[in-house]
């Protein structure tokens, strides 16, 4: 495998004829930017290669980091209740971000997510692009701002355009909602409700075109 020095991209350690296992086995070793240096693992995306659904996160939290599954966390178990709320089966969906190393900030003894830039995410792009071309899944979700622009497009609005379907080679079904770690932001209850009825009325539409 090339040197940290020598790559700037996944790209260079993406396997040949992947297979998700294949993939998630080369994934654990890439070094294709920087954040594999703090990160505890490579977290890569779960779920089966048949899946009608993939929902594209951002980036692995600091539970996710530890455990090596994506969305394990409080964010990860509220996806789940707004999955089962809307009637989509969580073994229908292909779960996975955008980055696949967590990149975090020292707050104390507490490790605290921070955005990924722009080159960390294109540098990251050749695994998801594997992972779609395995999967082809009918319906591709993004969820939140970050994973929606580096997958759709710099221009997205996830504020503006939230649930409404993009033209798109990657699925016949292209969309975005917000991210449930939104939702747990909240100030208070009654707006976490809100938001969480929201986000299960986006998932509604999605169960709609599996």
């Amino acid at each position: 495998m090339p040197a940290r020095s020598e790559t700037k991209s996944a790209a260079a350690y993406v396997p040949e004829s992947p297979t998700l296992p294949r993939l998630e086995k080369a994934a654990a070793g890439c070094r294709g930017c920087h954040l594999w240096e703090r990160a505890t693992q490579t977290v890569f995306g779960e779920g089966s290669r048949s899946a009608p659904l993939m929902l594209v996160g951002e980036q692995p939290g600091d539970q996710e980091d530890l455990a090596g599954e994506p969305f394990v966390g409080p964010a990860g178990k509220l996806l789940d209740r707004a999955l089962e709320e809307a009637g989509i089966d969580r073994t229908a969906a292909y779960v996975t971000n955008v980055v696949k190393h967590f990149k975090w900030e020292a707050r104390g003894k507490r490790r605290i997510h921070a955005k990924p830039s722009w080159s960390e995410m294109v540098a990251c792009r050749p695994w998801l692009d594997a992972e779609i071309a395995v999967v082809e899944p009918r319906v591709l979700v993004c969820l939140g701002a970050t994973a929606a622009q580096a997958v759709i497009g710099r221009d997205f609005r996830v504020s503006r355009q939230r649930g409404e379907l993009v033209d798109s080679a990657l699925a016949p079904y292209v969309t975005a909602t917000i991210h449930p770690s939104a939702i747990l932001r909240q100030r208070d209850d009654e707006s976490r409700r809100l938001e969480l009825e929201a986000f299960v009325d986006d998932l509604r539409k999605v169960a709609e075109l599996l």
